[in-house]
């Protein structure tokens, strides 16, 4: 399935591997084209703009029709939406390459918009806010669901702000201020957590990530602390285009716009003063899919959806649902969030078995490090990325989980090298054949950890079987023993 998005300053196609809970993309490619550069001053579409956007969209569809893709969404936003010749436009795309644009009306952009966050934050509390080139769409949201308020759409997008202020950032500030003071609801939001979406708004994570040296890039749930993100975004509001171009991470096309897209996420800050700010990389293309989706679909869980996902194509015996529950006793008291963790990470755990060995548990733990799935925050990802290393032999104070480490504190590391160390064990005594483990079983003692085996199945154990248990049994302070259960009695 594929996304067309048609913004005021991108135009964005992602092809994705069906619609799914977990959709991955399988091409993901963005062209600057600047639509909505002159729609402030000229009331029409950038002209350079319009030829860069069908030019591309006709190499769009070429690619669409080499990769056989079954259905093509394509959405227009604020440029094309608020241009006098945004029809024209329209009907050009339709009768160069037969694609149906679909213009989006800015309350509609929103509620999609969050529906993305949703997808990939489904219990997230607070304000959305996207912006594009043209404008700022903001919706709230309670606990996992849109709220009751009108969404609204804001001309805040850069590329408009530069028009309407002349490029001056005082003057840009007023005009945030104003259009936000319009918002009556928007005082219901202040103190909860603000969810930035959009290509701009990344733009400044990314930023911000390499500022305070945090140790995992990735921009889904990327959680900034509001009070040092406010002071960065009003520094980077007054720097000059040259001073910007000097950064890394920054594209020449960024460069101009960025200032602006600073200034309205630092206005948006002073006014709210969330608890927390957490990107999100999810927003009206995922909102569309999420949309497609029923009820029952969309309630499950982002996070195991694509976890099994990888388990079902990578690998090879089928034991994720056998390990949850054979590892379930070495983890007495944890919570649903806990258990929830364990579960992915027994779907993920056979997903190193090709690699060489020398190489399995930092190519496990990079490849579940840097995964692209949703339903976890960078702890999480930490935690499962650890958890999956140890599962292969590595030690969890290694060279290689170093930076990841600082996203976890000694109590969630001891628990993800239990998890590793019993789904190694796992893998030893019965090469991962389910209906083997099946048969097995872990208990913890006050004093041992017990592997229980029925009578009939000495052979699998022998030496290496025994070191891997006492392995385990060290981490959690207790003895390794190896228990057999008698065989039962004919009748």
């Amino acid at each position: 399935m594929g996304v067309i998005d048609i913004g005021s300053n991108s135009l964005r196609l992602v092809v994705y591997d069906g619609l799914t809970r977990a959709p991955i993309p399988l091409f993901n490619e963005k062209v600057m084209c600047g639509l909505g550069r002159t729609v402030e001053k000229t009331g029409r579409l950038d002209p350079d703009g319009v030829v860069l956007a069908l030019n591309n969209l006709d190499r769009f569809c070429t690619i669409l029709c080499g990769m056989q893709v079954g259905r093509v969404d394509v959405v227009a936003t604020a440029a094309v939406r608020d241009a006098a010749d945004g029809t024209a436009f329209v009907e050009e795309v339709g009768r160069r390459t037969g694609l149906r644009v679909r213009v989006v009306p800015g309350s509609e952009e929103a509620r999609l918009s969050a529906m993305g966050v949703l997808s990939g934050m489904p219990a997230a509390d607070g304000l959305m806010g996207d912006l594009g080139g043209g404008s700022l769409e903001m919706v709230g949201m309670d606990a996992g669901s849109v709220g009751p308020e009108t969404p609204v759409t804001l001309p805040l997008g850069p590329l408009r702000l530069i028009e309407a202020s002349g490029g001056k950032c005082d003057r840009a500030a007023k005009m945030v201020d104003q259009q936000l003071d319009a918002v009556d609801w928007l005082p219901a939001y202040q103190g909860r957590t603000l969810y930035p979406v959009g290509g701009s708004w990344r733009a400044l994570a990314k930023l911000h990530m390499e500022q305070v040296k945090h140790p995992l890039h990735i921009i889904h749930h990327y959680a900034a602390d509001t009070v040092q993100l406010r002071d960065f975004l009003a520094l980077l509001s007054r720097q000059s285009r040259s001073s910007l171009e000097k950064m890394s991470g920054i594209s020449r096309r960024r460069a101009d716009t960025l200032p602006f897209a600073a200034l309205v996420m630092e206005r948006l800050l002073r006014r709210l003063e969330p608890a927390q700010v957490v990107f999100s990389a999810y927003g009206l293309r995922e909102g569309l899919l999420f949309d497609l989706l029923n009820a029952q679909e969309r309630r499950a869980d982002p996070l195991l959806e694509a976890c099994a996902a990888v388990a079902h194509r990578l690998g090879r015996f089928g034991t994720a649902d056998v390990l949850a529950g054979w590892t379930a006793s070495l983890f007495p008291g944890e919570d649903a969030a806990e258990a929830r963790l364990r579960t992915a990470a027994c779907l993920l755990s056979d997903l190193g078995w090709a690699e060489h060995p020398d190489y399995r548990a930092e190519h496990a733990f990079l490849r579940v490090l840097r995964m692209p799935f949703s339903g976890a925050d960078h702890s999480e990802r930490a935690w499962l990325a650890l958890a999956c290393y140890v599962r292969y032999a590595g030690r969890a104070d290694d060279a290689p989980t170093a930076a990841a480490r600082l996203l976890l504190d000694e109590a969630q590391a001891g628990r993800a090298t239990v998890l590793g160390q019993a789904l190694r064990l796992a893998q030893t005594l019965t090469g991962g054949v389910a209906g083997l483990l099946q048969r097995t079983s872990l208990g913890l003692g006050d004093d041992a950890v017990t592997l229980m085996l029925p009578e009939d199945s000495r052979v699998l154990v022998g030496d290496v079987v025994q070191r891997r248990l006492d392995a385990l049994a060290k981490t959690v302070k207790r003895t390794g023993t190896i228990a057999y259960r008698p065989k039962p009695r004919a009748a």
